[in-house]
């Protein structure tokens, strides 16, 4: 490939720099990271609602045959291989399902074959590799390169979870910022399962349930413990490994608490389904590799995702968002379903605390993907059995609630065009896709009963919601007997059905107001297991 090849740049590819960020100067010319290149399906998928199928019926692709007929064209693999080779790159692997080439190589060969400078940046978290401008590639890989990671490796999402301050002392830590609340209650995972009515007598036999985790890890003792202690079956978990990352335990301060309750909620009221986590780097390339591991994972088949981490639209580059997209809208063609957590600071999404809002509404990605089950949070009063009150979760409009609202990145998807989605607060006005579609309990005053690192704490946050829909999911596929897939056009097909969800019409999350039906706070609401089971195969 001449190197007088005229170069085309990559729509997308330039990064946010961080808030507050200050440029250190050129990264070192011969630091060895790797990057992940993604290129072009060889077909174009179907629309949203044409993958969701109905209750009944399905018709998802195997991973086979997926990777036969959407994965990447293997000779367009074969030109990015040759191009990386040319700049000295070592391919480390190709996969046509994940439509990804794996490289490694140097700060001086990445800049030559992506003409572009690598810097060193500070930050909050820490130093940086950044670039700025966009990525450029050979007019010959234009239109077949869609996105280029791991050259820029800022930590890119949050875990969404929110500590009960007095399970945990004063104050929670540095991501659970716990904040007071009336008197309130907290709740097993078993007990939030009766008070939702999920299907029964299920265990969630023959269903693998991905949890995608960008730090942290968990302790098979303290799993144990936990499990005992609330008489459940302790789960089967298996540990994946993607671009080094580990299950790595270390105190309550860290994203330990993310993991641990992603498994045991999940678990909790599914303890029969495989648990498989995939640990993966706080990267755009970790994210996104992670993801695309899971849901084309032919040996743990996992029949759904649950993903606790994400960030403001704002914060991530266009190439990313477009990309993950992509992914999901794999994993809805494959009868995957994933489920993310919306936020937990409200309808700004930017806890002050973590950084300096710049007073907008901001969609929480990835759950503000139009192929994704989006994940509010309530606050959640019981009386015995029964749900007393669920009003929308907000302690703190700014630190303390559930995400929502409007994306302004990914147009209103067709499902959504009857579910009176507002215009965005934000200047402009504009009508994209809403979130969350679904919600559950998520106050920490109101939460869940978990153990991490030899305690037991109390934890909330819509990154617990996420887990305990995947695990109601993982219900219904093994009550129904085939996976249910992409449930966002069946759910708004079903609307504000009484007997599938709880319709939350009390509170707020800042700059969107609960009302009757789907709003930016809570969407349809929580759920009815039983009644939501029914209304998806009737």
């Amino acid at each position: 490939m001449p190197q007088t090849s005229p170069r085309t740049a990559l729509p997308g590819s330039e990064v946010p720099l961080a808030a507050g960020a200050r440029v250190l100067g050129a990264a070192h010319p011969d630091e060895r990271f790797e990057v992940t290149v993604r290129v072009r399906r060889r077909a174009e998928l179907a629309p949203p609602a044409a993958l969701a199928g109905n209750g009944k019926q399905r018709a998802h692709l195997s991973r086979e045959q997926y990777a036969a007929a959407y994965g990447a064209n293997p000779a367009e693999l074969g030109k990015v291989e040759a191009f990386a080779r040319h700049y000295g790159l070592i391919v480390l692997e190709t996969s046509v399902a994940r439509r990804s080439v794996f490289l490694s190589g140097t700060t001086a060969q990445f800049e030559a074959a992506f003409g572009v400078a690598i810097e060193q940046a500070e930050h909050k978290d820490g130093v940086s590799r950044v670039h700025s401008g966009a990525l450029t590639v050979p007019a010959e890989l234009a239109g077949i390169v869609e996105g280029v990671f791991g050259i820029a490796d800022a930590p890119v999402a949050l875990p969404h979870f929110r500590i009960h301050a007095a399970s945990n002392g004063a104050n929670g830590h540095g991501h659970g910022h716990a904040h007071a609340h009336a008197a309130g209650t907290s709740f097993t995972p078993p007990q939030l399962a009766t008070l939702y009515d999920f299907p029964a007598p299920l265990d969630g036999s023959g269903q693998c349930i991905a949890i995608i985790e960008l730090g942290g890890g968990y302790r098979t003792a303290d799993i144990n413990n936990y499990f005992k202690r609330i008489k459940v079956q302790a789960p089967t978990i298996k540990t994946i490994s993607v671009d080094g990352a580990k299950n790595r335990p270390s105190n309550i301060n860290s994203a330990d608490p993310e993991v641990m309750l992603d498994i045991e909620v999940s678990a909790g009221v599914a303890p029969k389904a495989l648990i498989a986590v995939y640990f993966a780097p706080n990267t755009d390339k970790g994210f996104l590799d992670a993801i695309t591991m899971a849901i084309h994972d032919s040996v743990n088949k996992p029949s759904v995702i649950s993903i606790s981490w994400g960030a403001a639209e704002k914060n991530w580059s266009a190439q990313a968002l477009r990309n993950f997209d992509q992914a999901f809208q794999s994993a809805a063609a494959l009868g995957v379903s994933v489920c993310c957590a919306a936020g937990d600071a409200g309808s700004g999404d930017e806890d002050p605390d973590r950084g300096t809002p710049d007073g907008l509404a901001h969609a929480d990605f990835p759950a503000s993907s139009p192929y994704v089950l989006a994940c509010g949070g309530t606050s959640l009063t019981a009386s015995g059995a029964h749900i007393a009150s669920e009003t929308v979760w907000n302690n703190d409009p700014l630190r303390s609630a559930s995400g929502g609202g409007v994306s302004d990145f990914f147009a209103l998807p067709p499902y959504q065009q009857g579910a009176g989605v507002p215009p965005s607060v934000n200047p402009g006005a504009r009508v994209g896709r809403g979130l969350p579609d679904v919600a559950a309990d998520a106050d920490p005053a109101t939460g869940y009963q978990v153990r991490v690192d030899g305690r037991d704490i109390v934890v909330g946050g819509t990154s617990a919601v996420a887990p305990l829909w995947a695990g109601l999911i993982a219900l219904m596929n093994q009550k129904a007997g085939h996976s249910m897939g992409f449930l966002n056009p069946m759910l708004y097909g079903i609307g504000a059905d009484a007997q599938a969800f709880h319709d939350i019409v009390s509170g707020d999350i800042g700059a969107y107001q609960a009302r009757p039906g789907w709003d930016a706070c809570t969407g349809w609401g929580s759920p009815d297991g039983s009644g939501l089971l029914r209304a998806l195969n009737g």
